[in-house]
């Protein structure tokens, strides 16, 4: 069992993130934001698989000005991604976003930050402050030589602090770098110092397959020490995987309960079906479901008969091109091959009514 250290709750939009509140699986989207339909779309897209918080980048006055049409129509709370010039943040405060995210390494002098987090006070959203290892201030790179963990967390420390002393405490941290170790670390550092709700990812992780990899060991691990309370699979990828991905590393962790939980076994020689293909269809084809239900797919009859009395809906291997289907630990009837995609999509869907 995982004890979630204690975090202050924020809210963003109707989303609560911290304190006991469930984690949260974020993502960004790769549209131009000025791209209203695409951008739209690929937000309502986001939302069907599961996404909680979604990001848009505004990097000029045009993408600030959208953000009223794009928030007609979209139901998750939105985030404006905002660096180098503070007047974005403050025109996104005003089209309505619920979280300004910025980047203190990159957005200007304290004067600036200030301004924003007033306008943020007066709106009553929160901020992200987003340290990443790869654009550090020139000073903290100039004391250890190159990014450190200490560096990000001096970083972290010293735009929090600029926060309290204004009197603006709705903020969550991120500490993020393409160093799975570097990010553990820092991570590590501040949630023994801080009560900041921690945003969590590692940043520029790659490619679908080895950026999954990465963001599992570095999310995973400090999820699994009770630190977290948001999250961003990094990926260079359609933004749908990301949030998938997040979503199966909470589920992995016992921290998430919707959706379909897919057991599916090694393959061997033994297998009686095409196992592979069978596993990935039904896993795209449910994974925009919320209710939790639990599929065992077996595809022999050493473990097969076991794991699939025990799961909600189970299917093991028997002789070449068949199998039993289970429902709820009963034998029901043995299926081709080809009938087992129909007929273990048509259980899931009766048990999600």
């Amino acid at each position: 069992m995982i004890t979630r250290r204690k975090t202050r709750m924020i809210s963003v939009g109707n989303v609560p993130v911290g304190g006991n509140t469930p984690i949260t699986v974020q993502s960004m989207v790769n549209t131009l934001t000025t791209d209203i339909k695409n951008t739209i779309r690929q937000i309502q897209e986001l939302e069907e698989v599961g996404c909680d918080i979604v990001r848009v980048t505004v990097p000029d006055k045009a993408s600030a000005k959208v953000l009223p049409e794009i928030l007609e129509h979209i139901s998750i709370p939105l985030v404006a991604d905002i660096h180098f010039d503070y007047h974005l943040a403050l025109m996104a405060v005003e089209a309505g976003v619920q979280k300004i995210r910025i980047n203190p390494g990159n957005i200007g002098s304290p004067d600036h930050i200030r301004d924003v987090l007033r306008a943020c006070e007066s709106a009553k959203i929160p901020i992200r402050i987003g340290v990443n290892s790869g654009s550090l201030e020139r000073e903290i790179l100039e004391k250890y030589g190159e990014p450190t963990a200490q560096g990000m967390m001096e970083s972290a420390e010293k735009h929090l602090k600029l926060c309290y002393n204004v009197g603006f405490y709705d903020v969550i941290v991120a500490l993020k770098s393409s160093s799975v170790p570097m990010m553990i670390e820092a991570n590590r550092m501040f949630a023994e110092k801080y009560d900041v709700p921690l945003h969590l990812g590692v940043t520029e992780a790659g490619p679908k397959g080895s950026g999954s990899l990465k963001s599992a060991i570095g999310i995973g691990t400090l999820l699994s020490e009770g630190i977290g309370d948001t999250i961003r699979v990094s990926l260079s990828s359609n933004p749908v995987d990301e949030v998938k991905i997040g979503q199966q590393i909470l589920k992995a962790l016992d921290l998430k309960h919707q959706g379909v939980n897919l057991i599916s076994c090694p393959t061997c020689g033994r297998m009686s079906f095409d196992l592979i293909h069978i596993a990935s269809e039904i896993e795209e084809l449910t994974s925009s479901l919320k209710k939790s239900i639990t599929v065992a797919l077996m595809g022999c009859v050493v473990n097969g008969p076991g794991e699939a009395r025990e799961a909600d809906i189970g299917i093991a291997g028997l002789a070449k091109g068949q199998a039993r289907l289970y429902v709820k630990g009963q034998k029901k009837e043995i299926l081709q091959e080809n009938e087992i995609i129909p007929r273990v999509l048509e259980e899931i869907h009766k048990l999600a009514r």
